[in-house]
């Protein structure tokens, strides 16, 4: 299987996961690549991040695939973005942990049902960005077994490296109990702000514990970053000048850069 599958994961709210997705996607996309982002946050902000609702699309949502209702390749959603698809997610998907409370091998549900997909699809996509929810919930659980690396958004204010300690600790569990090749691929710095102390403060403390883990481009605060959404759209396509694009495009570039390398490696 040539996909590569990777999470994009802080258990913390408002750290810039979801735009991290998108824009990563769109970057991505503008690099010739095929990609697919599963929307497994209940929220469903990725899914409005995109131009499509997150309240009529029920019946093509990841939920549909998780309860066995929908195969995969009938729940994927074409963005109006060029070689950008999607599962949607909408509130649903937030009962899904009472609902599969029975089922012994549920951690397993997403890598299966994927695992399959991709297999049988003749790698019809270079990457799959799973946007995880908020929260180390079973959904998070689902994530972490299906993927093959991981990507942490750490915001650079106060309190935020205690959290991912936590984050940490879940990773190690899953990788004892249920997926032992998984790994941090990077952490990207988000909501810099270059003027605050607190922000460069954050930076040296994250580079100094996680060394070369931790990416070189930062993704600034931004006014653009946060009305992109709205218009259902990436900023790299909202306002490719603004510093947010700027910042995610050359992020994409050390992305795929890091790529090249872990190839080398192998």
């Amino acid at each position: 299987m040539k996909e590569k599958i990777i999470s994009i994961i802080n258990q913390k709210g408002g750290v810039g996961k979801t735009t991290t997705v998108i824009n990563l996607a769109a970057g991505l996309t503008l690099k010739n690549k095929k990609i697919l982002i599963i929307d497994l946050d209940p929220q469903g902000n990725a899914t409005t991040g995109l131009g499509l609702s997150n309240i009529d699309q029920t019946s093509n949502s990841i939920y549909q695939v998780l309860t066995g209702a929908k195969k995969i390749e009938d729940a994927i959603s074409k963005t109006k973005f060029s070689n950008l698809d999607i599962i949607t997610s909408n509130v649903d998907l937030s009962g899904l942990e009472v609902e599969t409370a029975d089922d012994g091998r549920r951690a397993y549900i997403l890598k299966e049902k994927l695992g399959a997909y991709l297999n049988n699809s003749r790698g019809s996509y270079d990457y799959v960005l799973i946007d995880c929810p908020p929260s180390l919930s079973l959904l998070t659980v689902m994530a972490l077994v299906a993927s093959h690396s991981l990507l942490v958004p750490l915001q650079t204010e106060f309190f935020a490296l205690e959290g991912i300690t936590q984050l940490i600790k879940t990773i190690e569990r899953i990788k004892v109990g249920l997926n032992p090749d998984l790994q941090i691929r990077g952490i990207i710095l988000t909501m810099y702000d270059k003027r605050n102390k607190l922000s460069s403060e954050v930076e040296t403390e994250a580079r100094n514990y996680f060394k070369d883990k931790v990416y070189k481009n930062v993704v600034p605060r931004n006014v653009r970053l946060s009305e992109a959404p709205s218009h259902g759209m990436p900023v790299i396509f909202y306002d490719r000048s603004c510093p947010g694009s700027k910042s995610y495009v050359s992020f994409t570039d050390e992305f795929l850069a890091q790529e090249e390398s872990f190839e080398t490696a192998a």
